[in-house]
């Protein structure tokens, strides 16, 4: 069982599925974030902590299911002379779902804004926040766990990764959940980044590969400019407030 601690390939495995499973976990947090920002505050970091933990013992589960993993990739039927197997139901119905979800929280924040009698967010019932990270994280456990396979030889090797990925979420998670409330505008622009994601899946459920390179880049590419245009508007609110102040204010 841990023969591979002395085969370097597998170190080398263990070091690369542990920054995969990092950047493929970034939609995860994400969305994870936005769910659990309709949670009370005081229920929040709980929340965290549980939507993460699914998501380690479901990448777990199916690692230690592999043969029925590997069997999802067997044709069930056609449509169109397209073949749909059991991943490429999962991945459109989780798409689907995805798209669906990240379109109403879109819809409830732009309510939000303009409802002036309702200052507070809607806030949800922990149990309901829970079941939909539960759903979505077997969607992007799915090809989470294929890349493993497709990298590592050792199972121990992929449930490590896996647990060390999950850690480093669980201490990036807060800070990211924090900083996406904080900034409307960067709220919204991870919704739209769900979106992208949701589309993602539903294409590769109907055999369009996208490679998420290009997604990832995108994402990366906007909150950057994001980023700058945030400091920017602080740096115009701090010019505004100095030139409303008088000179010994100011001295």
């Amino acid at each position: 069982m841990f023969e591979w601690i002395v085969e370097p390939q597998a170190w080398v495995s263990l070091f690369t599925l542990v920054a995969l499973e990092i950047v493929l976990g970034i939609d995860n947090i994400i969305f994870l974030s936005i769910l659990v920002g309709r949670l009370p505050p005081e229920q929040r970091q709980q929340g965290r902590i549980i939507g993460l933990g699914l998501a380690m013992l479901t990448r777990i589960a199916l690692l230690l299911s592999l043969s029925w993993v590997m069997s999802l990739t067997t044709p069930l039927f056609s449509v169109l002379a397209q073949e749909i197997s059991g991943r490429d139901i999962i991945l459109i119905l989780g798409g689907l779902f995805l798209i669906w979800k990240s379109t109403h929280e879109i819809h409830n924040s732009l309510n939000e804004a303009d409802d002036s009698d309702s200052p507070s967010r809607t806030q949800a019932g922990f149990l309901l926040v829970v079941i939909q990270i539960a759903i979505i994280d077997i969607v992007f456990s799915l090809d989470s766990v294929i890349t493993a396979v497709g990298l590592a030889d050792h199972v121990p090797v992929m449930v490590i990764a896996i647990m060390i990925a999950v850690v480093v979420m669980m201490l990036a998670s807060k800070a990211i959940g924090d900083f996406v409330d904080a900034n409307p505008t960067i709220k919204m622009l991870a919704l739209s980044f769900l979106i992208l994601v949701g589309m993602a899946l539903f294409g590769e459920g109907l055999d369009m590969h996208i490679p998420k390179g290009y997604i990832y880049f995108a994402m990366a590419f906007s909150v950057l400019v994001e980023l700058l245009n945030i400091r920017l508007r602080k740096g115009s609110e701090k010019a505004v407030k100095l030139s409303k102040s008088s000179p010994d204010e100011i001295l």
